[in-house]
């Protein structure tokens, strides 16, 4: 029987969650794989932030179906930290908490797009982008930064795409994959881009905003005229070490915010009562632990990147946020070991964890076929052994 829809039956599968799966198969074979291949922080959730959660269950109260778009004490606290942190006003009722930034994403889209809208993706991009975009009938247009320029796509470029179906533009800053921070001035161009439309929506996805090693993060909802235009994505995951709690967020113009409410209504309703007391404490507590891991990741930087610099081949920028490196892998290919010809970045990541036992994903999911995505978000013993092995299993090919 083949009853499945189309809709499914085109979508690609996360190629991140699909190299761990694959990562996990070699493990379940007692072969030691080293995962530098997902997002995930290798902190615990801070200590104080736990006791949050435990607090909220002992007092017994958190049992019962939240409201849909998240307490009202959270949102407040979150409008309270985009006005302090990020210069951005959005009142509590534009606030809308999610089961994880990517269900916030997909809210969106599901509110704005109509069969045949194009969305203008800054490439590299975060891989449910282009799934997410087509799910909700439209079409990613994709705009394409180069290494030479940290990856990042610029204000001219945007503007070359535009077209009368254009309804909205996504980027992430500090960037997943490439690690990309979009300064100021940069932002402004691109505002400056989109104020010209009269119907264009930023989506501006910030989830890594604490991991930044420039000493300033920008958001483009604070340049004036933008706050109007501008969904601002963030969450717990990435600066708080809260991945399997699952608790995303927007700040958005409030019939924006009202449609994504409606949604999520249907679809899931609030997020995990626990988790989002788990979240008014990271929110409303000292920000030392977060900038501790910080302090960690920038330190991991610096090491990798000596270390990847030391494997002939092998290119990379230096990036100024998140904890990934995205180097150019192309002189690799049309290489051979004698028995496996690498013919594109998925070869070559796929040769990495059967020779190596390192799991990488390819570019080819985030947009650029050159490269490979690494996650420094491990041990410093797990990072130096990976690139190691990596390194030994490359110079087999020729």
């Amino acid at each position: 029987m083949d009853i499945l829809s189309n809709r499914i039956k085109n979508m690609a599968e996360s190629a991140t969650l699909a190299m761990a799966a694959k990562a996990r198969e070699y493990k379940a074979k007692g072969i030691n794989v080293i995962s530098l291949s997902l997002g995930e922080p290798d902190f615990k959730t801070p200590q104080h932030i736990q006791d949050g959660a435990k607090a909220a269950i002992d007092e017994g109260k958190y049992f019962a179906y939240p409201p849909v778009n998240g307490y009202a004490d959270l949102r407040e606290a979150i409008s309270a930290k985009f006005k302090n942190e990020n210069g951005l006003e959005y009142g509590p009722d534009q606030i809308v908490v999610s089961n994880g930034a990517k269900q916030s994403i997909a809210n969106i889209f599901q509110a704005i797009i109509n069969e045949g809208d194009e969305v203008v993706v800054f490439s590299p991009f975060w891989v449910s982008y282009s799934a997410l975009i087509e799910l909700a009938g439209g079409v990613p247009v994709y705009v394409k930064g180069s290494i030479d320029n940290d990856f990042k796509a610029t204000a001219a470029q945007l503007a070359e795409v535009i077209t009368p179906k254009t309804k909205a533009m996504i980027f992430s800053s500090p960037c997943n994959p490439t690690g990309s921070v979009f300064t100021k001035a940069e932002l402004e161009a691109i505002a400056e881009v989109v104020l010209k439309q009269e119907n264009m929506v930023v989506v501006s996805d910030e989830i890594y905003e604490h991991i930044n090693y420039t000493g300033a993060h920008a958001s483009i909802g604070a340049i004036p005229g933008m706050i109007d235009r501008t969904v601002t994505v963030n969450g717990m995951a990435k600066g708080f070490a809260m991945t399997g709690w699952r608790v995303g967020y927007i700040g958005a113009p409030l019939w924006l915010a009202k449609a994504c409410n409606k949604i999520q209504g249907q679809f899931t309703s609030a997020n995990c009562s626990i988790a989002q007391r788990a979240a008014l404490t990271a929110l409303t507590t000292d920000l030392a632990p977060t900038q501790e891991m910080a302090k960690e990741y920038l330190r991991r930087r610096e090491m990798v990147k000596e270390l990847l610099d030391e494997i002939p081949g092998v290119k990379t920028n230096v990036p100024q946020g998140a904890f990934y490196f995205f180097p150019d892998v192309s002189a690799y290919f049309g290489k051979s070991d004698g028995t496996t010809t690498i013919n594109n970045a998925s070869d070559l990541a796929m040769y990495i964890l059967d020779n190596a036992h390192v799991s990488v994903v390819t570019g080819e999911a985030f947009g650029d076929p050159d490269c490979i995505r690494l996650s420094y978000a491990a041990s410093e013993e797990n990072l130096r052994k990976a690139i190691a092995q990596i390194k030994e299993v490359l110079a087999k090919l020729s």
